[in-house]
């Protein structure tokens, strides 16, 4: 007589919250996350973005206040976007000592020591009188050799004020290699590199470019950023920055590219970052303040699949709140 063996009932672990936690695959830990903060000269008040609600654009003090409650929640780093007082065609406020992000990074660095990991977005949109991630020629396209040289200063600057980690995110031909001998040259050895890698040209940007106000002023970034139709470029991507010298990867967005998330995770040995960007926060805010969406349940889904998608960091605008429910 043949043996009759039981009947494998996967509902059983399902049975309970403390059974599911327990055999969880994928775990989201305040570690993980990285929050995104933007801190803006010339104002005295935190001023409230109008497509984020709950990201604002901070002034310095509040910037340190924001930055203390992240630590205290476990939040694993923070990522400072600046916008200066003042724009002009080549950002000279990007690279200037005296410059809002540089003064930021002072202040983060004399506060909290190590105690988070501090980077910087190392781009020159923000601080451009045409919003544009570079210099431009006389036909107005984006000149990528000569905005490696504005990179490579910026870099510079962020690491002397304190960065820990810079992340380039204007996807110019060679902008890890140009950033990695500068800092090398200048005795920032130590300061690493974290490659905007696979950085799509996606209509998920547009809060962001009200909170940072670095909207292009003609044209769009398409010239320079990936075709959301394409894949296997970005393996490409990866893998030079890697072989010039980025110590992390980044994709960017998250939500909509977690098929890339997954190439790069099982392509590379190196961290790998995934980007929640301000369209998919602001999507969720807004269908939350409309009742159609559990907010809470809709966050941690998310950023559960990031991670299980194969993302070791996550860069959110909910990092501190959902530390905060983690711990």
């Amino acid at each position: 007589m043949t043996a009759e063996f039981p009947v494998s009932r996967p509902r059983r672990l399902r049975r309970t919250p403390a059974l599911r936690r327990l055999v969880a695959e994928t775990r989201l830990s305040p570690a993980d996350l990285v929050l995104p903060m933007f801190v803006k000269e010339g104002i005295t008040e935190a001023q409230p973005v109008g497509s984020m609600p709950g990201v604002f654009q901070h002034t310095r003090e509040t910037l340190r206040k924001a930055a203390h409650e992240a630590v205290e929640a476990g939040v694993g780093g923070l990522i400072l976007f600046g916008i200066p007082a003042d724009k002009d065609e080549r950002g000279s406020a990007a690279d200037d000592p005296h410059g809002i992000v540089q003064l930021a990074l002072r202040d983060l660095t004399a506060d909290l020591g190590d105690s988070i990991v501090i980077m910087t977005d190392l781009c020159l949109d923000e601080y451009t009188s045409h919003g544009h991630c570079g210099l431009l020629t006389a036909a107005g396209e984006v000149d990528n050799d000569s905005t490696l040289e504005r990179y490579a200063s910026i870099a510079i600057a962020q690491a002397e004020a304190g960065s820990a980690v810079v992340a380039p995110s204007g996807m110019m031909d060679g902008q890890v290699r140009a950033i990695r001998a500068a800092l090398d040259g200048a005795g920032h050895a130590q300061v690493s590199i974290m490659a905007y890698s696979v950085k799509y040209s996606s209509a998920y940007y547009g809060p962001f470019r009200e909170a940072a106000e670095c909207a292009p002023q003609f044209g769009d970034r398409a010239a320079y950023q990936q075709d959301p139709a394409n894949a296997a470029e970005s393996l490409r991507e990866v893998l030079l920055d890697l072989a010039e010298g980025a110590d992390l990867v980044m994709v960017k967005p998250a939500g909509a590219y977690l098929d890339i998330v997954r190439r790069v995770r099982d392509a590379v040995d190196v961290p790998v970052a995934a980007y929640q960007v301000s369209g998919e926060y602001a999507m969720v805010e807004a269908a939350a303040q409309n009742g159609w969406i559990d907010r809470d349940r809709v966050i941690m889904e998310s950023l559960t699949a990031i991670r299980r998608a194969g993302a070791d960091i996550v860069l959110t605008y909910w990092a501190t709140e959902v530390a905060t429910r983690l711990v």
